[in-house]
């Protein structure tokens, strides 16, 4: 099985590293204390307002210096976004960074909350979001899920140069009650990539794809794959004069094939609140 998915990964994209076997935590959250700051209280569906991240980036041509943290697992450049069934990255008209698109729910008692802030990292300027052991709707706490957006000035290599990394360290949940799913599973499950908006936009392989990014599927889920890095569950990116650089141009299709998973259909259902 270990050769026959390596095998499938260097056909479909040869940049995918597999993880290893075991369903243990990748660990790839890093520096989470230092994004901390500020608190998005309990709710479902919820945002910010706009958030000063602290310097200039340049995304595709645009430039912003602000954006909003949205409960449901995405920071979006141009407005709030309390949309909760994902839909996809690679047609919306909103300008937005995903980790994990699906519908957080954090006031069930025990769920961790989304904590966001400035800092420096490595003498740059960074600025960070956590959803570290938050549940999913309606207000579920049986699984919880771990995941964090990094935003990294780099204009030392350019004006508006940033770097961004999604880091996955538990992925157990991948849908809520109200976009198909049960137990967390199944129906229209989540995305994770970005888009600048307009004509350029990117979805990690297994997006939309239930099962597929569970820690339990040791071949594509998020804890045990990574992007441009070393670590296991970190997806590592880079924009220079506003494009991003090291994308994958292809998602590992054939190895999702392999493991007989199908992408559902992105129906909406209307969402009744608890």
């Amino acid at each position: 099985m270990k050769a026959r998915g390596f095998f499938l990964k260097v056909l479909a994209a040869g940049i995918f590293a597999l993880g290893v076997t075991s369903f243990s935590h990748a660990g790839a959250i890093h520096d989470s204390a230092l994004f901390n700051g500020n608190t998005l209280a309990a709710n479902d569906d919820g945002s910010t307002g706009a958030v000063s991240f602290g310097f200039n980036v340049n995304f595709f041509g645009a430039t912003y210096s602000q954006l909003f943290v949205n409960n449901n697992g995405n920071v979006t450049f141009d407005s709030r976004l309390s949309t909760f069934t994902p839909f996809s990255l690679l047609s919306t008209s909103h300008p937005m960074l995903a980790p994990f698109f699906g519908d957080v729910d954090t006031r069930g008692a025990g769920s961790g909350l989304v904590r966001y802030g400035t800092n420096t990292l490595n003498g740059r300027n960074a600025f960070g979001v956590n959803w570290i052991n938050v549940g999913y709707f309606g207000a579920h706490v049986d699984k919880l899920n771990s995941f964090q957006l990094i935003m990294i000035d780099r204009s030392d290599t350019g004006v508006g140069n940033f770097d961004f990394e999604f880091n996955y360290d538990k992925v157990l949940w991948e849908t809520g009650d109200a976009s198909g799913g049960s137990g967390g599973l199944g129906g229209n499950c989540a995305r994770a990539g970005w888009s600048n908006g307009v004509n350029a936009s990117y979805e990690i392989a297994g997006s939309a794809t239930c099962r597929a990014f569970l820690d339990a599927s040791s071949q594509t889920g998020l804890i045990h794959n990574r992007l441009n890095s070393q670590t296991d569950g970190q997806y590592a990116f880079s924009v220079r004069n506003g494009q991003v650089v090291n994308n994958v141009p292809e998602p590992v299709s054939l190895a999702l094939v392999g493991l007989g998973l199908a992408g559902l259909g992105a129906i909406r259902r209307r969402k009744v609140t608890c």
